[in-house]
């Protein structure tokens, strides 16, 4: 499965100083899990919920979903340990708070490969500071970066922006962010949503990502999960127009047509492409 195509609908934080929390995550629906290291730990459980990360990560209890440990950063007193031991765990990635372009990329790749990371643990970046939106392009373009992960709490923050409904305050850095992913062929996670009890503005809220480009989301709550799945999932109506679409360019292609018509519109190549995307991406759904 390519990283292009793999399903990250629903991405997870989970504190890992909270093992029974990491026994639940074992059986909720998500696409994939971020073992929180950082903001979830309180200072006097950092050394557990190191060691409790690791061994979940490790264990392979958790099927097929896509594991990271979000680590703490260089800059604080848990950093260095945090990315040792997440590095030597090898999980899909380490999630690396505050990332400010390719030279603080660079002393984090620099300690993973002290630590003995696998080449199959990635760097998920995120991007949480007007630094960061500035060096959007470059942070995407590090060539150990697999994903991006939007900090909208900490990028509102830093902006002295409010997080309202629609989130305007913040659209435009989302969009410079999800430009530099798709110029660098990463995928980019959308920030999390705060009010666990406000489905309907969550539900909106994944649509707007969705419809901005983003892969998936980041999750504080087991609840968002089933949306976050059901927005980022292909419909079946759009399955059956994506099949028509391809039978028809391969139809007119044996044929030597060069005008093709689907429910009265135009095809191009563009509608092809998008077309095999999504059956790609209906296809790895079922397989996760």
């Amino acid at each position: 499965m390519s990283n292009d195509i793999r399903p990250r609908r629903s991405v997870l934080y989970m504190p890992a100083a909270n093992a029974r929390a990491l026994e639940k995550a074992k059986d909720i629906p998500a696409d994939a899990l971020i073992f929180d290291l950082e903001d979830a730990v309180a200072p006097d459980a950092k050394a557990v919920a190191r060691e409790q990360a690791v061994a979940a990560a490790t264990s392979g209890d958790y099927g097929r979903r896509e594991i990271t440990i979000r680590c703490n950063g260089l800059d604080t007193p848990w950093g260095a340990d945090d990315i040792a031991a997440a590095s030597a765990a090898g999980p899909a990635g380490i999630v690396v708070p505050k990332v400010t372009g390719a030279a603080h990329l660079s002393e984090i790749a620099s300690a993973m490969d002290a630590a003995g990371a696998p080449e199959h643990t990635f760097i998920w970046p995120m991007v949480e500071t007007p630094e960061a939106i500035f060096a959007a392009r470059e942070i995407a373009a590090f060539d150990r970066v697999a994903v991006m992960v939007m900090g909208t709490n900490d990028l509102a923050k830093e902006l002295r922006a409010a997080l309202v409904p629609g989130r305007h305050p913040l659209v435009s850095h989302l969009a410079t962010a999800v430009l530099a992913a798709r110029a660098e062929g990463v995928a980019i996670l959308d920030g999390v949503f705060n009010d666990i009890a406000d489905g309907a503005a969550f539900e909106a809220e994944c649509r707007q990502g969705f419809e901005m480009g983003f892969d998936g989301k980041t999750l504080i709550h087991p609840s968002q999960v089933a949306p976050a799945n059901e927005v980022w999932a292909p419909t079946d109506d759009e399955i059956d127009h994506a099949q028509r679409v391809i039978a028809a360019f391969e139809e007119a292609e044996a044929e030597g047509r060069g005008v093709i018509t689907v429910d009265g519109r135009m095809i191009e190549n563009l509608h092809v492409d998008n077309a095999r995307r999504c059956l790609a991406v209906a296809e790895s759904i079922r397989e996760l």
